[in-house]
């Protein structure tokens, strides 16, 4: 049943120690989080105790000698998640998953397993995959162009949906009497001829306890947006100021009725990066010690991802940053464009631009005390900025446990957020309605 839009939906983007890319270097952060099950395990059951609505584990299929710490060495997620699944019970657990560099059927199972293992827990984060080393891994000698990979994405997301109806409800009865396991009227075969794909079916497993796992999409381009509107439930979104964040939701939700949907169909979560302290002198100092940990040449390398390559470390660190308006990305466009925006709003130096990007990939950096942090989340919420927050941690399991312990409890006193689980999936969490079968 859908949900009045009355509660923040919140999730936490859990990031090895913490999405700053210096946070591994910090004293608190446990150097091996990426890859250590124990460490995750805590993590997940204390997203649960402040009731947030996911968890969410980003990926990649490539790395360089320059990567970010925690991309370096990290656990595939469907493993990670459904080791997470046995030891939660209500929180959803999304999984980052290419359609550039996969193949629907095997996401389809891989997502419908781990609904079934969790209970309807499942979310599906569809990127194109922006890194174009990835092509390598692949046995392809160059990565699909962009518009490309939105329309591969697109059709690759209506097979996914189709594959997941295989099973109509009630066909697997099981009836040992009469020896007789499942009803054939009541499995489909797909039977699907596209631009890119051709996939008989049927799916060799049963329809997902949500019906269909929630669809997440974090492109925030113009045929990323186009993508979201026409095929997500949520979506993720790099937003660092108010007035961008309110045009983005508008242009969005715009986007959502012309495809024939409801504006609350979807749901959008900015990224929000807390640095949290008890007086707002002890986050700035807190911010401080991250940023002072930032290797000047990682940072660099980070900043010069996001621009296609292009190389910043002839120019001076203290001075201005050179024109970008002749660089062609073919990675992360949203992103790109919002570093061009940022440098020509606040007129940043190199440094300041690597210190801010290397800390949060752009995504909006808070730092002040918990009450700020609930006075600018409900700021967001009721001004048509989001529908709710991505939590990206700086450190972990510090920031996240501080958010739980400090945060919920205000949002939950201003009516902004849950006390408790209202129903046991993610569905459920966020108000979506399940999708009804298209063979029944």
């Amino acid at each position: 049943m859908r949900h009045e839009k009355k509660h923040l939906k919140i999730g936490v983007f859990l990031a090895g120690t913490g999405h700053h890319v210096a946070s591994w270097r910090h004293p608190k952060a446990q150097a091996d989080g990426s890859i250590n099950l124990d460490y995750f395990k805590e993590l997940a059951k204390t997203a649960e105790r402040g009731k947030l609505d996911m968890l969410f584990l980003a990926d990649s299929l490539s790395i360089t000698a320059d990567s970010h710490p925690n991309v370096l060495a990290r656990f595939e997620p469907f493993t990670l998640l459904a080791s997470l699944a046995g030891v939660t019970s209500k929180i959803g657990l999304a999984a980052t998953a290419s359609t550039t560099y996969s193949e629907p059927f095997h996401v389809a199972r891989q997502f419908a397993s781990l609904d079934h293992i969790s209970g309807g827990r499942a979310a599906w984060n569809v990127v194109t995959s922006s890194i174009e080393l990835t092509a390598l891994n692949f046995t392809k000698e160059e990565h699909l162009e962009h518009s490309q990979r939105y329309k591969r994405a697109e059709e690759f997301v209506e097979v996914v949906k189709g594959l997941w109806d295989s099973w109509e409800e009630g066909a697997l009865i099981r009836d040992k009497e009469a020896g007789v396991y499942f009803e054939p009227d009541k499995l489909h075969e797909l039977n699907h001829k596209g631009e890119f794909f051709s996939v008989r079916g049927p799916l060799n497993v049963p329809r997902p306890p949500q019906g269909h796992p929630v669809i997440i999409q974090a492109g925030s381009s113009e045929p990323g947006q186009h993508l979201a509107a026409r095929t997500a439930e949520l979506i993720f979104t790099t937003q660092n100021n108010l007035k961008d964040a309110q045009a983005f939701y508008e242009s969005v939700k715009s986007k959502v009725v012309s495809y024939g949907r409801a504006p609350e169909d979807v749901g959008i979560m900015p990224g929000i990066f807390p640095i949290l302290g008890e007086t707002e002198e002890e986050a700035k100092a807190k911010y401080q010690e991250l940023q002072d940990l930032i290797i000047p040449s990682v940072g660099l390398k980070i900043l010069s991802g996001y621009l296609g390559g292009f190389d910043l470390s002839q120019y001076p660190l203290d001075g201005p940053v050179p024109d970008l308006d002749q660089l062609e990305v073919n990675a992360v466009k949203s992103r790109f464009q919002l570093i061009k925006d940022m440098v020509k709003r606040d007129n940043l130096t190199i440094r300041q631009l690597y210190q801010y990007i290397a800390g949060s990939r752009g995504h909006h950096i808070f730092v002040g005390t918990p009450v700020q942090l609930a006075d600018k989340m409900e700021e967001w919420f009721t001004q048509g900025a989001c529908d709710g927050f991505n939590l990206m941690p700086p450190l972990l399991p510090e920031g996240l446990e501080l958010f739980v312990d400090k945060v919920v409890p205000i949002l939950q006193e201003r009516g902004l957020f849950r006390t408790e689980y209202e129903g046991s999936t993610l569905r459920d969490h966020l108000g979506l309605e399940a999708p009804v079968n298209r063979y029944q």
